[in-house]
Order: C-alpha cells, then sequence, then structure tokens
C-alpha cells in the first residue's frame, strides 16, 4: 500500500488535551505507512506546533479570528488537499469538524470526527450544529464509553461511531524525582511539603474556583501544603482574584501554559481534578503515569479511568466538597501517597496504552480506505 496522508484538522495548537494528543501519538505512528499533516487557525495557540515538527508533522496555519472566519477556510483547505495527495481527513472538535463536513460535501474525501465531549455540555447553537451536519463524514470516534452513548441518544447517526480511548506514553511521562526536587528548589517549595496541582485551561467546566476552595480547606488544617494550577484560560483573572481574596496568593502557584509538563508532575504529589464535565482528560493521564496520587470528581470518562479506592479517588459531580477528605487522608498517611500513585501508574500501563490507541487509529484509517 501506498503512504497513507493524513491531515489533521483543529482549532488550536495550544496546550489542550486533544492537541498534546496529536503530538504523543504522533512519536508512535508507524512513518512508514503514514505521512501526517495539520492545520490549526488560531495562530497565538500553537504550543504543539514544535513538539509536532520535531516528530516529522507537517505543520500550517490558516489564520482565522474566530469560528466564523474559520469556516471560510474551506475552500483554501480544498486546495490544500488536492496539492499534497491527502488521503484522509481528522478533524478535532467541533468547529474543525464543521470545517471537515462542508469539505466532505465538497470533495468526498475520508472525513473522521473524534468527539471528545458530550453533547449536552455544548453551546445550543454548537450542539444544534452538530447535530445537522454529524451525518456529513465517512466514521466518528469517541474518547469514552460516555461520549459514544451522548452522541447515540443525542444525534442518532447514521454512520459509524468507534470508541477509541484516550492513551498516555508510559514510556515518555514516567516520574523522575531529580526533575521534581529540582522544580521545587526553583519554587521555593521545601521537599517536605505536599504539594497539591493540577493542569487545565482556565474555563468554566474545569470548576477551578472550586479547586481553589477546597485547597483553603485543607490548607487551614495543614499549612505545609503547597498548590499549583498549570495552565491559563479566559477564566485567569477570576482565578487570581479568588485566590487573592482567600489569601492564598503566596501558597498557589501560577505558572502559565507550560509545554513541558513532566517537571511539574515530577513535583506534584496529589493531583486533583474538579471538573464539571470531560470526555477522558489526557492531564489526568499523565497524571497517573508520573505516579501522582489523583482525586478526582467523576465527570465524563474520569470514572471510566479512576476506580475508587483502588486506583486513587473520587467523589460525584455534585459533591465536588467532598474531594478534601481523600486529599486529608493522604497527607495524613504520606505513604499513601506513594502507594497510590503506584496504583495510578499500574492502571494506566494496563488499560491506556498510548500505542493501543495509536494501533485502533491506525486500523480505522486503513479500513475506511478499503471500505471494510
Amino acid at each position: 500500500m501506498s503512504t497513507i496522508k493524513v491531515l489533521h484538522i483543529i482549532k488550536s495548537l495550544g496546550r489542550g488535551g486533544a492537541e498534546m494528543l496529536l503530538q504523543e501519538t504522533l512519536q508512535l505512528h508507524n512513518k512508514n505507512q503514514f505521512e501526517f499533516h495539520y492545520i490549526y487557525f488560531l495562530p497565538w495557540k500553537n504550543q504543539m506546533v514544535a513538539g509536532i515538527q520535531s516528530n516529522g508533522g507537517i505543520v500550517n496555519n490558516f489564520r482565522s479570528r474566530n469560528n466564523i472566519s474559520l469556516l471560510f477556510q474551506v475552500f483554501h483547505i480544498r486546495s490544500y488537499i488536492k496539492k499534497n495527495n491527502i488521503s484522509i481527513v481528522h478533524c478535532h472538535l467541533p468547529w474543525a469538524g464543521f470545517v471537515g463536513r462542508l469539505i466532505f460535501k465538497l470533495i468526498k474525501i475520508p472525513v473522521i470526527y473524534t468527539e471528545h465531549n458530550k453533547q449536552e455540555r455544548y453551546h445550543p447553537i454548537t450542539k444544534r450544529l452538530n447535530k445537522i451536519s454529524f451525518n456529513w463524514q465517512s466514521k466518528a470516534i469517541a474518547v469514552s464509553s460516555d461520549v459514544s452513548i451522548s452522541i447515540q441518544e443525542n444525534i442518532k447517526p447514521s454512520i459509524p461511531i468507534t470508541t477509541i480511548l484516550n492513551g498516555v506514553n508510559t514510556a515518555s511521562f514516567q516520574r523522575r524525582e531529580e526533575l521534581g526536587k529540582q522544580k521545587r528548589i526553583e519554587l521555593g517549595i521545601d521537599t517536605t511539603s505536599i504539594l497539591i496541582g493540577t493542569i487545565a485551561v482556565f474555563r468554566f467546566q474545569k470548576r477551578l474556583k472550586e479547586w481553589v476552595s477546597i485547597f483553603k480547606k485543607v490548607y487551614e488544617k495543614y499549612p505545609h501544603v503547597r498548590g499549583c494550577i498549570i495552565g491559563d484560560g479566559i477564566l485567569k483573572n477570576e482565578i487570581v482574584q479568588h485566590i487573592n481574596d482567600l489569601g492564598l496568593q503566596e501558597v498557589i502557584i501560577l505558572p502559565g501554559l507550560q509545554t513541558d509538563v513532566k517537571p511539574w508532575l515530577s513535583a506534584i504529589d496529589i493531583f486533583m481534578m474538579t471538573s464539571e464535565f470531560e470526555g477522558l482528560p489526557i492531564a489526568l493521564l499523565e497524571a497517573m503515569s508520573m505516579k501522582c496520587a489523583v482525586v478526582c470528581t467523576e465527570a465524563g470518562g474520569i470514572k471510566e479511568v479512576i476506580r475508587n479506592g483502588s486506583d486513587g479517588f473520587t467523589e460525584s459531580v455534585e459533591n465536588w466538597e467532598q474531594l478534601e477528605n481523600p486529599i486529608k487522608y493522604l497527607i495524613q498517611n504520606p505513604q499513601e501517597i506513594l502507594n497510590y500513585g503506584s496504583k495510578a501508574r499500574d492502571r494506566v500501563e494496563k488499560e491506556f496504552s498510548l500505542q493501543t490507541m495509536v494501533n485502533q487509529l491506525e486500523t480505522v484509517y486503513r479500513k475506511i480506505l478499503t471500505k471494510e
């Protein structure tokens, strides 16, 4: 078979979960059989570009200011597809999905769409557009069972839906204590302090104000704990104000976006997520692979990853305030932090391997071209 050229289309290449997966999966794909191209639209969100290019990906920015202007790039993308003999278009997240479906209508090239979220969580306009256009493509991939069920119930598609669970490169994401110690020295954090962290885009679904509120309760009882929220986003000012209002500005670190999170995850002891909804979060899988003890709400695919009390600790989305209890338990029993970190690593090694995900994707690509 000749080289299969896959064009990934995504709104941005910032450090989000879907974007990070594009960089990580490229490292493991069979380069003898596949060639990968990438088009993104928001030039200021480009943290993954260098990593993709260093692994042989061909990246192009079709500059767009907003979602509507993004749709007007369809004809430029069509020209790119023809010029570069693209075999398959693979779109990620709704607005890139809309672009791909318009291309499918124009030239009937195989188009695959990966859905990373539940339909119920989208803006009503986005949800409506998704429902109208969803069958204008060859196939859809859901990142979790929850996401697949949501597609079936809300859209009732006539195209095939395949569930491919997100994975993490466990060979790459390995805890390195020396990196963690160095990061703590840089931050002025004592080696005996417990560091509670998270990685998130600063938006509503992550409920970072609630994260800060839980940290506050833990800090009141255990003043040697420190916090770290890695990321950025439209709610940053609101989060900073909340931290200041609670008097935590000296103990919660906000380092902003980080292209390489491994040193940070090597320093973090407990990884906490307070999300209201998720698909299957990559940041969680990375933290587990890096032997962080995990404490999370049961949002979306999280409950498919963490078995409460076995691989980590979970609470229902509604009872997010109760997350302080397992955190306090871990702080009171520091050996359990190491124990649950090892259990988290074992879980992703056995069930959420990135190589398994890559193999499944390559199978989808081959089958869609042979019409199996």
